[in-house]
């Protein structure tokens, strides 16, 4: 079961309220809610149906328009007629869910779980009440970049137990620290050989 949890603006009704606001994502705007109202809880059910024919489809019935006007009229004269790749359960369902009369529309939790689309499909609340996974707590302090690098591959590769993982976390080798992993002497850099000045003092050997 997937639960919708995202709802930045948000208003209950009393029992036969109206509203009168223009508010939301203008793709799952109701008609009556882009056209100023009044509208009431009906306006959801309309903006749910957006929601499936999205999902199905990857893409918006109606593509949005810069402002409600034009978004009113695209969407009045849109036939909503569902593609052939819909079953028929499923072009039922969106069809009464975007029904442009909002007396007429699909707008009942009783009428939504007897639609045929979900035959066989679980309603049951102690199902859907479930606790969620537990809480991920924030940490108080930041940890550095290398720190935090270093929690993250150790979560992630738990199974490696014995992997170096410090190497990973070094800086990148230059072209002058790369060494021939069976002579280790440095390897050219393309181009015009350039003489070295000769280094002063015991010869260090660099090794990744």
């Amino acid at each position: 079961h997937l639960r919708l949890a995202d709802f930045g603006l948000s208003r209950r009704l009393e029992r036969g309220g109206r509203a009168f606001t223009i508010c939301g994502t203008i793709q799952y705007m109701a008609p009556e809610v882009l056209s100023g109202g009044p509208y009431n809880h009906a306006a959801d059910w309309w903006s749910l149906g957006i929601l499936l024919f999205s999902l199905a489809t990857g893409k918006f019935p109606v593509p949005p328009e810069p402002d409600h006007c034009s978004m009113l009229r695209k969407v009045r004269s849109f036939p909503y007629e569902m593609p052939l790749s819909f079953s028929p359960p499923l072009s039922l369902l969106i069809t009464e869910l975007l029904c442009q009369n909002p007396s007429r529309r699909l707008k009942t939790l009783d009428r939504f779980k007897r639609q045929t689309f979900f035959h066989g499909i679980s309603f049951d609340l102690d199902r859907l009440q479930r606790q969620p996974v537990e809480v991920i707590l924030e940490l108080r302090e930041r940890p550095d970049r290398v720190a935090k690098a270093r929690r993250g591959l150790t979560l992630s590769l738990q199974p490696l137990r014995g992997f170096d993982f410090d190497s990973l976390l070094s800086p990148p080798a230059t072209p002058e620290t790369q060494l021939d992993a069976g002579a280790r002497t440095a390897a050219p850099l393309p181009g015009p050989a350039v003489k070295r000045p000769q280094e002063k003092g015991p010869r260090r050997e660099v090794f990744v």
